[in-house]
């Protein structure tokens, strides 16, 4: 608690009266062993474990942001000038079914297209052969302007022009952009809805550069949503973005989610944030210890190891792979070592003023002197 306080004999602390304890520091070129009685150990909260070997998987947790699935999005486009006589969906946000009516519109075009149409009808009948080909070319430009088999059908039914042309939904889908209003002039070219098929999502996740390396297509992902109750969705990598951030290096990938819930509540939000688990392959009979041994001070990481019941001595490392709270050791253990996973800052703390101590008594005198101090309350 004191580490100012030396002495070269054994007594107690001036200052709190706690026992002082041996500590044996070795040559310049030796490492400082801390010593530490049972006792103290069990004060200070000391636990150690074994370094062993094991299998480390490849795992990144990050966080990501639902979005649509770009590729179920369509947009509903007049191909003709003219005026919205009747709107059949009414705000952002309303699920449509597939072939639900959309709006209907007045269009001189439309009406002039099927007048068209009728009359190749009416010479179908006169002169069969010329007929079939001028009915073919009215039919396929009612198609080129959007309107519905059904529709033309019901035309070829009546023969009369629809001075309202409807139109219709071509998948099923949730609004995301309504531009429409009763009584507006629409022309092409506009887009007057937007629907997106939400029975999929991507969850756009960001990974930092030191755990790009192994990331691919087709790694396996969980998805979690904790505020909806949402718990380790499966999904699958299916892009990656080429481009890093230019601003947080961090590299984009995409995760597609089956998104069918019955439950509106049960399914996941564009826009919402959400926690993300990357799987890599796996790495086998690596040296392992637990990543609450390590002690990381950015020139160089170290652990604590136990070398006998009652001495301790700093070890640096040279770390490998970390994921799920283990760290593969590349140099500086072997199998069997026991490090500390608990109370190791302050023995390491302490081997650190006691090298401190050593270097300055070679410095001044080329004697060692023998520190004691108290390192536990």
């Amino acid at each position: 608690m004191h580490p100012q306080i030396v002495s070269d004999e054994p007594g107690t602390c001036p200052i709190c009266g706690m026992n002082l304890e041996m500590v044996e520091t070795g040559g310049a070129d030796e490492a400082v062993v801390v010593g530490v009685s049972g006792g103290m150990q069990q004060a200070l909260g000391v636990r150690t474990q074994a370094v062993e070997r094991g299998t480390l998987w490849r795992y990144v947790k990050t966080l990501g942001t639902v979005k649509y699935n770009e590729d179920a999005i369509s947009h509903v486009h007049t191909r003709v000038s003219g005026w919205v006589e009747r709107l059949a969906v009414n705000s952002v946000g309303e699920r449509v079914k597939r072939g639900q009516l959309l709006y209907e519109i007045y269009s001189p075009e439309l009406v002039n297209a099927q007048d068209d149409y009728l009359q190749a009808l009416d010479y179908l009948k006169q002169d069969p052969a010329r007929g079939q080909e001028l009915r073919r070319k009215a039919r396929l430009r009612l198609e080129l302007l959007g309107i519905a088999d059904s529709v033309i059908r019901q035309l070829e039914r009546s023969g009369e022009s629809l001075y309202r042309v409807p139109f219709y939904a071509e998948q099923d889908g949730t609004v995301s952009m309504l531009a429409l209003r009763e009584g507006m002039y629409v022309q092409p070219g506009e887009t007057q809805i937007e629907l997106v098929d939400l029975s999929t999502v991507w969850v756009i996740a960001d990974v930092f550069e030191n755990e790009q390396s192994w990331l691919e297509v087709g790694r396996y992902a969980d998805v979690t949503a904790a505020s909806q109750g949402l718990f380790e969705l499966e999904g699958k990598i299916d892009y990656i973005y080429p481009e890093l951030d230019p601003v947080t290096r961090a590299m984009q990938v995409r995760v597609k989610l089956d998104n069918q819930a019955e439950s509106p509540q049960q399914k996941l939000r564009p826009g919402a944030l959400v926690d993300v688990e990357l799987f890599g392959g796996p790495r086998r009979d690596l040296l392992i210890v637990p990543t609450e041994a390590l002690i990381l001070t950015g020139r160089e990481n170290r652990v604590v190891v136990q070398q006998t019941d009652d001495s301790f001595v700093s070890v640096p490392v040279r770390l490998g792979m970390i994921s799920q709270g283990r760290a593969e050791i590349l140099e500086g253990l072997s199998e069997g070592d026991r490090v500390v996973v608990s109370g190791q800052f302050l023995l390491d703390s302490e081997a650190s003023i006691q090298g401190s101590l050593r270097r300055l008594s070679q410095q001044g005198g080329g004697e060692s002197q023998a520190g004691h101090d108290h390192s536990a309350h």
